[in-house]
């Protein structure tokens, strides 16, 4: 003997919500979770280990109303956090750009980024707070920048 089931237009309606709301929550949990991995680089080093972080250098491109064209430089990611107390090794690579000599204000860091090769700088994080990660080739929208990242230390 079959069964039949009836479903009135509001259960259907009532059971439409909740799968939305799992749907958005799901989808929101997914981004928060994808968004950290972006900005930090990747999972936190065990005490005393090194953690290495990966940058790239980019640029954008395009023409202006008179035909100029015009560009930009940066780092990407653009903003990375990280823990007080942690060893860091920022490895970047060069994509764009010939050259890109950097400094990072606060942290006794200098170092120089050429296309196709690879730099790896070290900080120690000894002192919360925010970084400038500053190229001196492209410090300001006069020099196609400005090209700067920030390196936040959470404590």
């Amino acid at each position: 003997m079959s069964k039949i089931v009836v479903v009135s237009k509001k259960q259907l309606r009532h059971w439409a919500l909740i799968g939305l709301l799992a749907l958005g929550t799901l989808g929101a949990a997914w981004y928060w979770g994808y968004s950290e991995a972006k900005t930090t680089g990747g999972s936190i080093a065990p005490q005393g280990e090194t953690r290495t972080i990966h940058l790239v250098t980019g640029e954008f491109k395009s023409t202006d109303a008179n035909g100029k064209t015009i560009e930009a430089y940066r780092w990407d990611p653009g903003t990375i956090h990280v823990r007080q107390g942690e060893n860091i090794n920022l490895s970047i690579f060069g994509v764009n750009g010939a050259s890109h000599p950097f400094i990072i204000d606060g942290l006794n860091v200098k170092g120089e980024v050429k296309k196709g090769k690879e730099t790896v700088v070290s900080f120690h994080a000894d002192k919360p707070g925010t970084y400038r990660i500053v190229c001196l080739s492209h410090p300001d929208i006069a020099h196609n920048g400005p090209m700067v990242g920030y390196i936040i230390v959470d404590a």
